[in-house]
């Protein structure tokens, strides 16, 4: 599998400091700085669309969001794919469906893979299927993903991800596209949440020690 190449955030990055960006008021003492803003993520979602558009043609295809932090990311892209389906003559069948996957508490993977959502899998059979997800972290929550998958036989099955993270834990996948390389922070924004907080952040944000403690669970 060849993945596509991504925009890679050193470890020393520092970020962007806080009063640079509007922050809500009720989380600017819990974060650390802005890791992406908004206006990247949004033109780097573009030139992942056009990618995908690249390599998959004209084939129709099922964009299969990971809730719920991939919902923003998702809406995102999706509405660029059909806006280049507007105005370019060999435009991409869509069809959209969604998955909720569980493996978080505050900010450790329990390494088991809850699905909360997915009883209509088996309409994926034949499909080409996009999944769309917020973050690879260690990796295993989106092989446990592609395993519950292969079992109703798609026609074929590629990962756009937002975000990898460079972790020690990491099992080695990558997923096919990807936004950005970060570093090993626990990041927020952008529907990323930290125990449901944080999701309405516009930018993707990196959580201090002070906002772990006030929103643990």
């Amino acid at each position: 599998m060849s993945q596509s190449k991504c925009i890679k955030i050193s470890d020393d990055d520092k970020g962007y400091p806080l009063e640079m960006f509007c922050i809500p008021k009720h989380y600017e003492n819990h974060l650390s700085h802005v890791m992406i803003p908004k206006g990247l993520i949004d033109d780097r979602t573009e030139k992942l669309a056009k990618d995908i558009k690249e390599k998959l043609s004209d084939e129709p295809l099922v964009c299969l969001c990971v809730l719920k932090g991939g919902y923003k990311f998702f809406a995102d892209l999706v509405d660029h794919l059909k806006s280049m389906n507007n105005v370019q003559n060999d435009p991409i069948p869509l069809k959209v469906d969604f998955i909720r996957l569980r493996s978080y508490v505050d900010d450790k993977s329990t390494g088991d893979v809850e699905v909360i959502g997915g009883d209509a899998l088996h309409h994926l059979e034949g499909k080409n299927v996009l999944i769309v997800e917020d973050i690879v972290d260690t990796g295993k929550t989106m092989q446990y993903l592609l395993r519950k998958l292969q079992v109703h036989n798609p026609k074929s099955i590629n990962v756009v991800s937002l975000l990898v993270k460079r972790t020690p834990l990491s099992v080695g996948y990558k997923p096919d596209f990807a936004g950005f390389e970060i570093p090993n922070h626990f990041v927020i924004g952008y529907a990323l949440d930290y125990n449901e907080y944080f999701r309405d952040l516009q930018h993707v944000c990196v959580i201090n020690e002070a906002g772990k403690l006030k929103y643990a669970s």
